[in-house]
């Protein structure tokens, strides 16, 4: 009998990448998305059901589950990949952008991780595979929103992991380098006031040093493939990076002591 994923945020990127390489290993997939509408490419595929969950609507959730396990059956693993980035000055930004920043990347993570867990725990069975960030584990300058909602992701994982492994349900995050996805374009939300004169600079050098990083970053797939190893392969292992350059980073930061760390990215980004 087919394994079925249920993945949100399967409309681009990471999400769609890891769609299609699930449903080529024979998998059942639930592809999620705010506006399954628009979608052309999932739906002319054997095995995969297109249908609507925004992590900010708790109906769809529902609904988005209930219609999954009525087309395939059961549910055996859960991608938690909707998310964006927030970024730019903390003065200048809207409390309601706040406030969407952590709603999207955490509270709708935690919600549909929620919904999924009845039906893990009958099971006695599942993975939970939530999409982090290296950006869970370090920073870039600007990234307040973004770096602390996946600092959140990393904490609420870890914590998971505890309370639900006697339960026969394994947790994991993979934590992406920079990936050549849209997220400087929709997935980026960028707040920025001219006004403010003394942040300039920055600003600036940030945002020139990111577009450069994201032309050289991985392949959606590379991270699809990874998600399918943290899925499948059996074990307790919690953190899987995703990407060459997420490893060499992870090992410079582990070895690396705070001020050492945080200097050498200030020298790179000529701040």
């Amino acid at each position: 009998m087919s394994q079925t994923i249920l993945i949100t945020g399967a409309s681009s990127g990471i999400g769609k990448a890891t769609a299609k390489h699930f449903q080529q290993q024979g998998w059942n997939v639930i592809a999620t998305m705010r506006r399954p509408e628009s979608e052309q490419e999932l739906t002319q595929l054997d095995n995969v059901l297109v249908t609507r969950l925004d992590v900010q609507d708790s109906a769809s959730i529902t609904a988005a589950v209930a219609e999954g396990v009525e087309r395939f059956g059961s549910i055996d693993v859960l991608l938690n990949n909707a998310g964006y980035g927030a970024y730019g000055v903390l003065e200048a930004t809207p409390m309601a952008k706040i406030r969407r920043q952590f709603d999207v990347n955490v509270i709708g993570l935690l919600e549909t991780t929620k919904a999924v867990l009845p039906l893990f725990r009958r099971q006695r069975s599942g993975v939970v595979v939530n999409v982090s960030s290296i950006g869970g584990k370090m920073t870039f300058p600007l990234g307040t929103l973004y770096h602390g909602s996946k600092f959140a992701v990393e904490g609420l994982s870890e914590a998971l992991h505890f309370e639900l492994e006697h339960l026969g349900v394994r947790v994991k995050i993979v934590e992406p380098g920079m990936i050549k996805t849209d997220f400087g374009g929709r997935s980026l939300d960028f707040t920025h006031d001219e006004s403010l004169a003394e942040y300039q600079e920055m600003v600036g050098k940030v945002m020139g040093a990111m577009q450069s990083l994201g032309e050289a970053g991985s392949d959606p797939v590379v991270v699809a493939e990874v998600i399918f190893q943290a899925a499948t392969d059996g074990t307790d292992q919690l953190r899987y990076t995703a990407g060459d350059d997420a490893a060499l980073l992870m090992a410079h930061r582990k070895a690396a002591d705070d001020h050492e760390f945080l200097s050498g990215l200030k020298q790179q980004l000529g701040l």
